[in-house]
């Protein structure tokens, strides 16, 4: 309960990239600049899935890259938290029904947080996270 509390007030986040057309990471960065400013929730972009608490996933995952996405959530610390960040990473849409595509992020890894959109903008981006962050803490909002 502490540890959640603790993370909640300053997560660490890691964005992992699968593919795709690349709109959802351009509103990504967008996302982490001073004009949206995510600082203000304590956010911080992290470099290493091993001092992330959050893991930011975009584009749709395909066979080549479910192994490495599997890896990165593994080396994450527990309590872990992943946020499907587009349409692509929900369901794999409109990729969905291709040979080379598994699916949205959960079919890989547990999700907590869904922010759909082609590419959703980042304000939406902010309340998927935030929204998570009040899950973690327990309170409604």
């Amino acid at each position: 309960m502490a540890v959640n509390w603790a993370r909640s007030g300053s997560p660490w986040l890691i964005h992992f990239n699968t593919g795709g057309c690349n709109g959802c990471d351009i509103e990504f960065v967008a996302a982490i600049t001073p004009v949206y400013d995510v600082e203000r929730f304590g956010i911080k972009l992290q470099g290493s899935p091993r001092h992330a608490d959050i893991l930011a996933v975009t584009g749709p995952v395909t066979v080549q890259i479910a192994h490495s996405l599997k890896r990165v959530y593994d080396q994450m610390p527990s309590p872990k938290f992943v946020v499907a960040l587009g349409t692509c990473a929900v369901s794999g849409a409109p990729f969905r029904n291709c040979y080379c595509v598994h699916g949205g992020v959960d079919s890989v890894i547990p999700v907590d947080a869904y922010v759909p959109g082609c590419p959703p903008k980042p304000e939406a981006m902010i309340d998927g996270i935030a929204k998570l962050l009040q899950k973690i803490r327990g309170t409604k909002g």
